[in-house]
């Protein structure tokens, strides 16, 4: 299973089939589709089972179309965030999966059977058999990477190719641009961390710290450990932290005049960066390192990753700063 310690498809993959049509004592005939029969209707690709369903609604099943099983309950907080997006994804599919759904409050036996210790836990069916899983909530890209994996293609969806889109314009500075389809994409999903963040992200490029702070208020607490909002937090504070520091002339001057006045150099940093000058910045931070590592408890150092958090971790700035801080702390 992935995101476990153990295979879906080794130890206990092979007697699924047979263990669970016995024990139920189901009709394996009755009701079984053809192997040859059409994907099912809309309506029937989300479905709950029950203990006595199971063999027919999985095992069965599975055999024309891959199946995943979600072992839910209603007491549980990742369920009810899992759920909608497995249903989203199977929709998307046109008939290539199908969801069934089992509360393990009321059915607990199958759940038993399979080892499933936390929920929520997944379990991709395939030709009777169990082929892969996941445990615990991941994000609609995640269970499409998981359906890829077992070979069900599932292309991106109209609101991943905006913010796609939004991204590549933002990344190459379109910033209205970008902001128009972050836009569009909460239009269809008002609480999308991503465009959120996003669009966040572009008012602060375009100096409106306080439109972008609204942003960031909207993102729900129990979504502020996404990548993007982070990302975007990160660059707020890095702003806030830079106002009253555009006199470049200045700092540089007394660095100029002192090289060991780290707070003007450290200043200077935050300057550069809110100019633009990432690899300058990344300079000077290393330049306190360099000088005086344990200066105001690691400051320099801590600076430093909050601008890799904030550029984020492929940009060609967070690239030159890691290599210049492994350089000299491993040397």
């Amino acid at each position: 299973m992935s995101g476990s310690g153990y295979s879906v498809g080794g130890s206990f993959g092979g007697s699924l089939g047979g263990g669970y049509g016995g024990g139920y004592q189901t009709n394996t005939q009755a009701g079984a589709a053809s192997p040859s029969a059409a994907p099912a209707a809309a309506a029937d690709l989300i479905v709950d089972t029950t203990t006595q369903t199971f063999v027919q609604d999985v095992i069965e099943g599975s055999h024309n179309q891959v199946v995943l099983v979600d072992f839910w309950a209603p007491w549980c907080g990742p369920c009810k965030q899992l759920t909608p997006t497995l249903e989203k994804v199977v929709k998307e599919a046109n008939g290539a999966v199908k969801l069934v759904k089992m509360n393990i409050e009321e059915y607990p036996e199958v759940a038993g059977q399979m080892g499933v210790q936390s929920i929520p836990a997944v379990f991709a069916f395939k030709g009777g058999q169990p082929v892969d899983g996941f445990m615990g909530a991941q994000t609609e890209g995640e269970v499409k990477k998981f359906l890829d994996r077992i070979g069900v293609k599932i292309g991106p969806s109209d609101l991943e190719v905006m913010l796609e889109k939004a991204d590549e314009l933002r990344d190459a500075e379109g910033y209205p641009e970008a902001a128009q389809l972050y836009g569009g994409a909460l239009s269809i999903d008002a609480g999308n961390v991503h465009a959120l963040s996003g669009l966040a992200m572009c008012y602060l490029a375009l100096g409106e710290k306080e439109h972008a702070k609204q942003m960031l208020d909207m993102v729900p607490e129990d979504k502020q450990d996404s990548q993007q909002f982070i990302a975007a937090k990160a660059a707020l504070e890095l702003a806030e932290q830079s106002e009253g520091l555009d006199d470049l002339a200045e700092l540089r001057e007394r660095v100029e005049a002192n090289a060991d006045d780290h707070q003007a150099r450290f200043d200077l940093a935050l300057a550069l960066s809110g100019k633009g000058d990432k690899t300058g910045a990344v300079d000077e931070l290393i330049e306190i390192i360099r000088r005086d590592r344990e200066w105001n408890e690691d400051g320099a150092r801590k600076q430093l990753l909050q601008f890799f958090e904030a550029w984020g971790f492929k940009d060609a700035g967070s690239v030159y700063g890691r290599r210049k801080l492994s350089s000299i702390l491993f040397s």
